[in-house]
């Protein structure tokens, strides 16, 4: 049995008290424990940081739109050639990176958990085969339901009891870990060249609102006892003034009763595209002050930044009529991808550009909606990768984050419209290395509801990281040295096992697919199905056997319970 102690650092583990302190965690067949025997392998951590190994929970990493990603765009390819290593093997891309360099570059900056953000059921297979081929990190899928046609019936018919059978049945069918709705009902709407605009729009054919898709699905998964809730990309995204669409969204799971073991019941995903204010990209400003102030005041939300990186990169969203609106007002490359009778996405590259004054202003929300949610255990660090910029400049949000220094220099830098339409110029909050551990990997593994994950307390995963940079000597000044440490870290370890040595990945260990049993009643299973086969055989173009996910696709994986049933 493999045992590993990190000896002497500065161990930062919000998720059980430990801020800062002096210690050693010890790892036995791939879990922290208590004590290992004599002669056991050891990391020298004095004078660094250590940390659980990241989690990301919610990028781009696998399934149709990043292939769509990756062969639209050979420059992105071209501009980021990866050789073969010493255990390594060779890859491309820097917004839309193949599946090994994904694993590696994740691995090399501290993360062992990402979550692929949006699964459409009917490509779920192909997710999985990717998920698979990426070495090193555990992840896990979404799966897109706000828009399907099961989802619209349901809600249509007002059959909760079916509509929570759909639910359980799909994300056993997919292997997903949770319920993904992306512009509930202005994907339907697309199928007519359409959208919706705002909860109270109409969804053609069906007679409901997004309203109504959105509390239906919550309340369907917190009645399930998923381990995460519903996570959704509003309605209205990138139209400036949509803050309000946001903070009507969030209230609408307000009443929602949650699951037992947590207060929240709705989790808003790349809130900076949608905390807008104004009325057009002309006079575009920050609506992150009125975001943070209803989360603030409203224990039941949960946020992502999806925070802005300047430069070339490519956008993919189920949205599939916002990136035909990316398109009209860019001109560049375009596919729409619409997957039948269940969701829709478009793929448009874009550059951020600092000297455009609507860019500096998002780029100011996503860092401002950080800083002015008080609780880090409510607001987590993404990029949306790739829409906002690739997850490889995690480094510099962190840098931003803990630095005012660093964010006031990147300013000075960019349009000034970032000083004028956002409050940035006054905030002078600085992350912690806690609140950072927090934002990255604690808060984002509790959200998550992965009991394994994002701490260091006895009987957890032994993911770790170790970074070179000391907590008592650091001074925000040094952002410099603090991105470069979080950039290549120490050490990462991942499931027991070294990963990465000095910013070097020497080992490619197959991480797990994680997914959620979900389970209704025998009888309700029952006359769901008889329903479901009906409408399956008429409109479907393949086979009902054909569709659900095989375990051959997942090599390895962790199955994990809902409401308390056995997996």
């Amino acid at each position: 049995m493999k045992e590993l102690a990190i000896r002497n650092g500065y161990v930062f583990d919000p998720l059980n008290g430990v801020d800062g302190e002096k210690m050693d965690i010890l790892l036995s067949g791939g879990r922290v424990v208590e004590k290992v025997k004599r002669g056991a392998e050891e990391i020298d951590a004095s004078g660094m940081a250590v940390m659980p190994g990241g989690v990301d929970l919610h990028s781009h990493i696998a399934g149709s739109k990043i292939n769509i990603g990756r062969l639209m765009r050979p420059e992105d390819h071209r501009r980021d050639q990866v050789p073969k290593g010493r255990v390594t093997r060779s890859g491309v891309g820097y917004s839309c990176p193949s599946t090994f360099v994904t694993g590696y570059r994740y691995a090399q900056m501290g993360y062992t958990t990402v979550m692929e953000a949006a699964m459409p059921p009917i490509t779920a297979r192909h997710v999985h085969e990717e998920l698979a081929d990426t070495p090193i990190i555990d992840k896990g899928a979404f799966t897109l339901m706000g828009n399907n046609y099961f989802t619209l019936k349901y809600v249509r018919d007002g059959d909760m009891e079916k509509l929570k059978a759909f639910v359980a049945w799909l994300l056993r069918a997919t292997r997903g870990y949770a319920v993904k709705i992306v512009n509930p009902g202005g994907v339907e709407n697309w199928k007519w060249g359409r959208n919706v605009h705002g909860l109270d729009g109409n969804v053609e054919d069906y007679g409901i609102t997004p309203r109504q898709i959105i509390s239906s699905l919550a309340r369907v998964n917190e009645e399930l006892g998923l381990p995460h809730t519903i996570h959704l990309h509003c309605n209205n995204l990138g139209v400036p003034g949509n803050y309000q669409t946001t903070i009507d969204t969030m209230d609408v799971a307000k009443t929602i009763k949650p699951r037992d073991e947590r207060k929240t019941t709705i989790h808003v995903v790349h809130c900076q595209f949608n905390a807008l204010a104004g009325n057009n990209w002309m006079n575009v400003r920050s609506g992150a002050p009125k975001i943070a102030r209803y989360v603030n005041g409203n224990p039941h939300v949960t946020l992502d930044l999806g925070q802005v990186i300047f430069g070339d990169t490519t956008t993919m969203t189920g949205d599939g009529p916002w990136q035909f609106n990316l398109w009209n007002m860019t001109g560049n490359k375009w596919v729409n991808s619409d997957v039948e009778m269940e969701a829709g996405a478009g793929v448009v590259p874009y550059t951020f550009k600092p000297n455009n004054p609507a860019n500096s202003v998002q780029w100011g929300i996503g860092i401002e909606l950080a800083l002015l949610v008080k609780d880090p255990w409510r607001v987590y660090m993404t990029t949306d990768h790739p829409n906002g910029g690739p997850f490889t400049h995690y480094p510099e949000v962190i840098a931003w984050l803990m630095s005012r220094k660093a964010r006031t220099d990147a300013m000075n830098a960019m349009n000034k419209a970032v000083m004028k339409r956002t409050g940035l110029i006054d905030n002078y909050r600085e992350y912690t290395f806690s609140e950072m551990a927090i934002a990255t990997r604690a808060g984002t593994a509790r959200a998550l509801g992965l009991e394994g994950k994002g701490h260091l307390g006895q009987g957890a995963d032994a993911d770790a990281a170790v970074y070179r940079v000391n907590p008592t000597q650091w001074r925000p000044s040094q952002y410099k040295e603090l991105e470069k440490a979080f950039s290549r870290a120490a050490y990462t370890v991942k499931a027991g096992e070294v990963v990465v040595k000095d910013g070097e990945v020497v080992a490619t260990p197959t991480g797990a697919t994680h997914w959620v049993n979900a389970k209704v009643p025998e009888d309700l299973e029952k006359e769901f199905i008889k329903d479901f086969e009906a409408d399956f055989r008429k409109y479907y173009s393949v086979s009902l056997r054909n569709y659900p996910v095989e375990d051959a696709y997942l090599p390895a994986q962790r199955v994990h319970a809902a409401g308390g049933a056995s997996p």
